[in-house]
């Protein structure tokens, strides 16, 4: 724009240059509830979980954007703010493969409500977590009910989130195994089937089937972007085409 007062005093033209501050922060927000402990292929979904949020801090980190890590179960077990640099890279990945959590269970909407407090400018979200939770509402350490497809709608809104379901193919399909006892992680409730019966395992791939279908309407009402990764499968070309995907969007 032309400066109009500036350009009268000097007598020649003076133009204002206004630059978009571009700058982002992004926040990675992990489960590492006891259930993202299990991997039936070659890595845990907590392992597989910190080489895709390695992989996006170290592409935020060259774009000279911030990375804050949120680590979660039922509570809030570690937060580091948005930061820049290559030390602050590193130490959001070694904790994200070696913090030890305090707490087996599973609270998103808590993990959301306090980022939500926390964060004062809008920031980029990536959710990574294997959603094997009830979507009912969950009680927060503030004591509050808060149900987890609203929380992850209101999140939405003020910035911007994406929820990235990591997924082992042994929780869709049970082996021809005999009697098998299946232990919930984060309870400790042990089930005991007969997975030579073709009949139970059909039930248990119906369940899950049910199950994922279910997660997906939910997350289309709360409006967010979504990625589902399995753990025996490659995740580089899928997430690439991901932000290929949104740029086209933002163009159009």
């Amino acid at each position: 724009d032309i400066d109009w007062n500036v350009t009268y005093r000097m007598g020649r033209p003076f133009v204002k240059r206004y630059r978009e501050e571009r700058e982002l922060a992004m926040v990675l927000a992990i489960d590492i509830s006891a259930s993202s402990d299990f991997g039936s292929v070659q890595k845990t979904k907590r392992q597989f979980a910190a080489e895709i949020a390695a992989t996006l801090a170290i592409s935020a980190a060259r774009s000279s954007d911030k990375v804050a890590l949120l680590l979660f179960s039922d509570q809030v077990e570690l937060f580091l703010p948005p930061r820049k640099g290559r030390r602050h890279i590193l130490r959001l990945i070694r904790e994200m493969l070696h913090f030890e959590p305090k707490r087996r269970g599973t609270n998103i909407p808590a993990a959301l409500a306090f980022l939500n407090r926390v964060l004062h400018r809008r920031s980029i979200i990536f959710l990574l977590t294997d959603f094997l939770h009830s979507f009912g509402p969950a009680l927060s350490q503030d004591g509050v009910r808060r149900d987890t497809v609203q929380e992850i709608g209101l999140t939405n809104a003020r910035h911007d989130l994406v929820c990235v379901h990591l997924h082992d193919p042994r929780e869709s399909t049970l082996p021809a195994a005999g009697l098998l006892t299946i232990e919930d992680a984060e309870t400790g409730e042990l089930l005991e089937v007969d997975s030579s019966r073709g009949a139970v395992r059909d039930r248990f791939a119906a369940t899950n089937a049910e199950r994922l279908a279910e997660l997906d309407r939910a997350l289309r009402r709360a409006g967010v972007d979504t990625l589902r990764f399995s753990t025996a499968e490659d995740f580089a070309q899928t997430l690439q085409a991901f932000f290929e995907t949104r740029r086209g969007r933002r163009r159009g």
